[in-house]
């Protein structure tokens, strides 16, 4: 028998959703475009106050209504405590019901310096959130989420992975680790779905660090790598998730919104 209408249109109404960096940027864009596909979300970032302040700005783009927002606090920085800080989230977010879908946005800025001024330890640490996260999102999810390939996880990359500036040797290789993990743990949990997401510059909060007097020029050389000559918003990079939440055909595949870097 054919879906109706409304099942085929309304593919994540009622689904249930975490983000993992879901207080800002892109996970921030997913978040509310999960919202407006009629899915409970609930939103994890390592600062409580950040959670509080993204769990408002949402209840509000909801109309007013938090009836379908959660929000909690969740470390992945540090590795040793990674595991456990993960399964007291996913305790936590499933007391009630099992998780549909779970999408990683989280990760730390990594400082941009030649590997030969890099400590091991350094190289180590920019794996923590977006590469062992990963793996161990992986390793836990099952047992959280419906069984099934409705369900879904959805990793994110960067096209630093594909085509890297100089002095991003630790994000490429990270990166990179990333889209493989992916192919991995999509035959390693089917019918669990397994995707990454690969993005090219997005316009987020993070360009709020740069000095004012050199922000300009920042954005215009990350323009001048798109083919649109623009840079991506959350809004838009956040449709590729959706995608791979609503499509229950595709899993374990990389896709890209990087503006045409990859051909630029």
């Amino acid at each position: 028998m054919a879906d109706s209408r409304e099942s085929r249109i309304h593919k994540l109404k009622g689904a249930n959703v975490l983000v993992l960096g879901g207080s800002s940027g892109v996970g921030f864009g997913v978040a509310l475009a999960a919202l407006d596909q009629g899915s409970h979300v609930t939103i994890a970032s390592s600062q409580k106050n950040k959670v509080d302040r993204a769990v408002s700005r949402l209840s509000k783009a909801n109309d007013g209504s938090n009836s379908s927002i959660s929000g909690y606090v969740c470390d992945m920085s540090q590795a040793s405590p990674l595991e456990d800080n993960l399964s007291q989230l996913f305790n936590e977010v499933t007391s009630s019901r099992k998780l549909d879908h779970i999408v990683l946005t989280a990760g730390d800025a990594a400082p941009i310096k030649p590997l030969a001024e890099t400590a091991v330890s350094d190289m180590l640490a920019v794996g923590n959130v977006r590469f062992l996260g990963a793996l161990v999102i992986g390793k836990l999810a099952p047992k959280y989420l419906n069984p099934g390939p409705k369900s879904s996880i959805t990793f994110t990359g960067g096209m630093m992975s594909h085509r890297p500036a100089p002095n991003w040797t630790l994000q490429a290789a990270w990166g990179s680790g990333i889209e493989g993990a992916t192919r991995g743990l999509s035959v390693d949990l089917a019918p669990i779905r397994v995707n990454c997401v690969c993005l090219g510059a997005i316009h987020t909060e993070i360009f709020d660090s740069v000095p004012p007097e050199a922000k300009d020029a920042v954005l215009d050389g990350f323009r001048g790598w798109s083919l649109c000559n623009t840079l991506g918003t959350p809004d838009e990079a956040a449709e590729s998730y959706i995608y791979l939440m609503r499509n229950t055909f595709v899993t374990g595949t990389t896709t890209i919104a990087d503006g045409g870097r990859a051909v630029k």
